[in-house]
């Protein structure tokens, strides 16, 4: 009871996270001002893309528990040694980093799926302004 239990609360959890991440991306692609109605399209967006973006959000899953799980093999034998106060703050120092390249290939692979699936560059980028003609133009 207690794993069906803690399965439907990850699957929640993965679920809000996907949700608010591609609302994220289109908040920043679209240039959308608000985010009740990137939510909305995000929703929208993974209900047509189911398989893309759970596919998706397993491999960079996969890849955020591989840093954990290096993590955990090394954490623990970095301070068994004499320099053990410096070898300790470089592990964490690589772990951090590590997490931060994790959700930015996360961020990165959502972004891709969404312009390849639905942007593309007329739809994505503001027209650039054409000023007009000033009024000295005119008197020459």
């Amino acid at each position: 009871m207690r794993l069906a239990l803690y399965l439907v609360f990850g699957g929640l959890v993965a679920a809000c996270a996907t949700v608010f991440d591609y609302a994220k991306v289109r908040a920043v692609v679209e240039d959308r001002r608000s985010m009740l109605s990137a939510i909305a399209e995000a929703i929208g967006f993974i209900g047509r893309n189911a398989a893309p973006a759970a596919s998706m959000f397993l491999a960079n899953f996969g890849l955020f528990a591989i840093v954990v799980g290096l993590y955990a093999i090394v954490a623990p034998g970095a301070g068994r040694t004499g320099a053990s106060m410096w070898l300790g703050f470089a592990v964490g120092q690589l772990y951090v980093v590590a997490r931060l390249w994790v959700k930015l290939v996360f961020w990165a692979s959502e972004t891709a799926l969404f312009q390849s699936r639905l942007a593309h560059a007329g739809y994505v980028t503001r027209v650039d302004p054409v000023w007009p003609e000033s009024p000295a133009a005119d008197a020459i």
